[in-house]
């Protein structure tokens, strides 16, 4: 076991998501650890996660987890909160050295934004409906007023690029208008592909709605297992990101790369 400030370790971290999405999350680490080497695994070939079985879910993280591990990281983030939900718990048992670290919806911090403020939770239906999800709900009940929204369809049209603004905004106001006439205190954008979209989902609520995402929090975890287990690049290594994609194509790639220049 490494103790904490003693060592360091160059090898790079590896980061996986169902696509394009964790890589709001990805930005968020490279902001808090510059001088980390990260790789970015998206499964853009079975995107999206958040509409399959659990089964389905933990087969595609187990093999995503495979292919980082195959560039000798030494730690993983799980950069998708439906992958979370379904296989953090079972990639943890199974690699039991290995630190790996999931997103979770950013629930609490949106409940303690205001005096039982009411709050509107955006996510994937596989994360909505997952155990672990409901009773991180339940514990909080007494702070906050939930209201879940299931976005089936979301994270594809994200996936497909954010260049049809017409479509998406139409979407939206779809998805949103039976929550606009008393519109939410808080919103959570409980999938890593919803912060892409945050400037237009402003437009629909008021200028004082509050948006939480889980990439901060997710960063700050990944800081201190790090510090904790001596496993902190060198002060002097230089920090960088290499993109892999599933879908076995360049405008894969040249995606990635626009979103995570983008946010």
């Amino acid at each position: 076991m490494h103790i904490g400030h003693t060592n360091t370790d160059s090898r790079p971290i590896g980061v996986f998501d169902s696509g394009v999405g964790g890589i709001s999350v990805l930005k968020a680490l490279v902001q808090r650890l510059p001088n980390e080497r990260f790789i970015y695994y998206g499964d853009s070939a079975n995107a999206p996660y958040g509409v399959k079985s659990r089964e389905e879910i933990l087969s595609l993280s187990r093999s995503a987890l495979n292919k980082l591990l195959s560039f000798d990281v030494k730690a993983v983030v799980i950069a998708c909160n439906t992958a979370t939900a379904a296989a953090a718990e079972v990639l943890r048992a199974e690699h039991e050295d290995l630190p790996i670290l999931g997103v979770e919806p950013a629930i609490r911090p949106a409940a303690l934004c205001g005096k039982h403020p009411t709050v509107l939770i955006m996510a994937t239906p596989m994360t909505l409906k997952m155990d672990k999800f409901k009773t991180l709900e339940k514990e909080l009940s007494d702070l906050a007023e939930f209201v879940t929204l299931p976005c089936p369809g979301l994270v594809e049209l994200i996936e497909q690029g954010l260049d049809d603004q017409e479509m998406l905004c139409a979407f939206l106001q779809e998805l949103l208008a039976p929550h606009l006439k008393n519109p939410p205190k808080a919103v959570v954008l409980g999938c890593t592909h919803y912060p892409f979209i945050k400037p237009l989902l402003k437009r629909f609520f008021p200028e004082d709605t509050a948006f939480f995402d889980g990439a901060e929090g997710t960063a700050r975890q990944l800081e201190k297992r790090l510090c904790e287990e001596g496993l902190c690049a060198p002060k002097e290594n230089a920090g960088g990101v290499r993109f892999l994609s599933s879908k076995q194509d360049g405008q894969a790639l040249f995606t990635m790369e626009r979103f995570f220049k983008s946010i």
